[in-house]
């Protein structure tokens, strides 16, 4: 979005935030009720101000446009065929009008908006009869958000700006991009803050320190490698912080993998112990206000939740399913439909579903309403809480960090926590772990989730030339999938352009330079 017009959405926090609080953090008082005034008055003001973060409005965007055509269409892990701008995606011809990215910084941007406004109306405004420690912990939830969001455009875009006070945006509304490593340096330091104020225990859904730690783990992982010039040793004092972060989280936090892996993206199991960051949606919510993964249904009008199928018809790529071995049922399964599968959980009341079509997206398509007992559930508003961070991502975190410049390891805690990402999925433990197969575990666990594209940023800031050999070698094709098995590849969608060094950054939103021209000016130092 344009920048200046964030400032809007600082001013709207209150009134116009589309999800509301109490003990049941989803069962919450209209937000427009609350006068400025009268709000961030006591704990329970706060705790109202933070949860309005977690979902609604804005990230509703960014969780329907953006999530699984950057994540996945963009890494080559699905095509979708008609769909013009992510077609660019699947092709490498992203430009500066392209819809999905355009989205993707509004959003970031919109969500970077609410936190700063939830942040400083604390610091401004919360009275000393709150405890500092509230006060500290509803900061550390926006800044964990926020943090979040700045690492997302460190990784599409690089060098961006960063805004921590909206209202001044009022006065100087052009504001240049700051330097990358700044980004990076600014997303650990809000991570930190979060480490060190959130409880190590909340409310189902809340975030906690266990949260801050996986993610701050994830983030100097990746900046590990960024100065390395796209051919060498990632940072060593880095990946030791990695190490460290994600290696609490693994042996301290007592948290451990949900049992079945299909019941990660079920909805009776939102929330669950091994969910460190989701999203938090109610169902009966209008247009971009809910979550509308359900549109990316493969099924007909008895697996949605009002008679309506979904329409995008997103699917697995040809590389993506052959990554699948037939021992990979699980996640397999779980991940993607192909057709005569049958699931007993969609149309449970009508006796199952069996997938009639040739392959299809599983993962976030949860059913009907009576499915989930949500009765005002829409096709556009799912109740799946779907998490943007779970504890195997960080189990497979820490078994890189400790890799880390080798080129293969035996470590006892590499393999320890590797190989329970792999037991979850029946499949055999391995004695020795090397990037190509951290980079496999991590694409099939996470297929859906949006992370593989991240993967591949992070494995080109330390080796460009493998990142690009991993895009230019996958059949990035949809496929058919017959009653007997048979697999026949489909056209591609479109000439699909050489990746290159470029390929990881992406040009900026082209409204966005009209309306900011600094923003094409080489990047500035942030001060600190």
């Amino acid at each position: 979005m344009k920048l200046k017009n964030i400032i809007i959405y600082s001013y709207l926090v209150i009134a116009g935030l589309l999800i509301s609080c109490g003990e049941d953090f989803l069962d919450r008082p209209p937000l427009s009720e609350i006068s400025t005034e009268n709000f961030y008055q006591t704990t329970s003001d706060l705790r109202l101000a933070t949860a309005a973060l977690y979902g609604g409005g804005p990230w509703a965007e960014w969780n329907y446009s953006c999530y699984l055509p950057v994540g996945e269409v963009l890494s080559g892990n699905m095509a979708v065929g008609y769909w013009g701008d992510a077609v660019q995606l699947n092709t490498f011809s992203v430009t500066g009008l392209n819809g999905i990215m355009v989205a993707n910084w509004k959003a970031m941007y919109r969500i970077i908006a609410h936190c700063n406004t939830t942040i400083n109306a604390i610091t401004d405004r919360a009275p000393a009869s709150i405890p500092e420690e509230d006060k500290n912990a509803a900061i550390a939830e926006a800044k964990f958000i926020r943090g979040f969001a700045y690492y997302n455009l460190a990784l599409l875009w690089g060098s961006v700006p960063i805004i921590e006070d909206n209202t001044k945006l009022v006065t100087s509304p052009l504001v240049p991009r700051h330097q990358v490593n700044d980004v990076y340096q600014f997303v650990v330091n809000d991570l930190t803050y979060a480490v060190e104020n959130l409880p190590l225990s909340d409310a189902k859904g809340r975030l906690t320190s266990w949260s801050a730690q996986g993610m701050l783990a994830k983030a100097y992982l990746t900046w590990a490698g960024l100065n390395s010039g796209g051919l060498g040793q990632r940072d060593q004092e880095l990946l030791d912080m990695a190490k460290f972060y994600a290696g609490n989280v693994c042996s301290n936090s007592g948290l451990t993998l949900l049992d079945n892996y299909e019941n990660l993206f079920r909805t009776e199991f939102n929330d669950n112990r091994e969910s460190l960051f989701a999203l938090q949606w109610s169902p009966g919510l209008g247009w971009m206000e809910g979550n509308m993964l359900q549109i990316y249904s493969p099924g007909g009008a008895e697996i949605s939740a009002n008679g309506q199928p979904g329409w995008f018809g997103i699917r697995p790529t040809l590389n993506m399913f052959e990554l699948y071995t037939p021992e990979d049922s699980i996640r397999r399964k779980a991940t993607f439909m192909l057709r005569g599968d049958y699931y007993p959980e969609l149309n449970a009341a009508g006796g199952g579903y069996t997938f009639k079509e040739h392959t299809g997206l599983k993962k976030h398509i949860v059913g009907t309403s009576v499915d989930n007992k949500a009765p005002t559930m829409t096709m556009n508003s799912s109740p799946q809480h779907n998490s943007l961070l779970r504890l195997a991502d960080v189990y497979l975190i820490y078994a890189e960090a400790i890799l880390g410049n080798n080129a293969v390891t035996s470590d006892a805690d590499a393999l320890l926590y590797f190989n329970e990402v792999r037991l979850r999925a029946g499949l055999d433990p391995v004695s020795s772990i090397d990037v190509d197969m951290l980079m496999n575990e991590r694409r099939i666990e996470l297929a859906g989730e949006s992370h593989f594209w991240n993967d591949l940023v992070r494995l080109s800031y330390y080796n460009s030339p493998k990142a690009i050999g991993i895009l230019n070698n996958q059949q990035r094709v949809a496929f058919e999938y017959d009653e007997d098995g048979v697999v026949t590849p489909n056209d591609p969608f479109g000439d699909i352009t050489p990746a290159n060094a470029n390929t990881f950054t992406f040009p900026l939103p082209s409204i966005e330079v009209t309306a900011n021209p600094k923003l094409l000016e080489p990047p500035v130092p942030y001060p600190f």
